[in-house]
């Protein structure tokens, strides 16, 4: 990110911590995160969300909702979903994930 936008690391990380009140390596976790999150409602597996939220595997995914949400991927899909047939809405993520 830092070579994106053309300033140093240290700088990138000064900038993150002024603007966001994080690290880019947490933000970048945090993004993932909710695109997991996302996939796993629309109905993708574990891995498939792992892999195209940019987790990479299951245990990546598992322990990121661990440390973010306190749940694993499976509970927070069982509770936010489901499966009571058509016209039955999902429950109500959270809109926002704790730092």
């Amino acid at each position: 990110m830092a070579a994106t936008t053309a300033v140093s690391t240290r700088h990138l990380t000064r900038l993150f911590q002024a603007e966001l009140h994080t690290t880019p390596a947490r933000w970048v976790e945090r993004v993932r995160l909710d695109r997991a999150r996302q996939l796993l409602l629309d109905g993708h597996s574990i891995t498939a969300a792992a892999r195209l939220s940019g987790l990479g595997s299951d245990e990546t995914l598992r322990r990121a909702f661990a440390r973010r949400l306190g749940t694993t991927p499976t509970e927070y899909r069982n509770r936010f979903t489901t499966t009571s047939g058509p016209g039955a809405q999902a429950g109500e993520p959270p809109e926002h994930l704790p730092s």
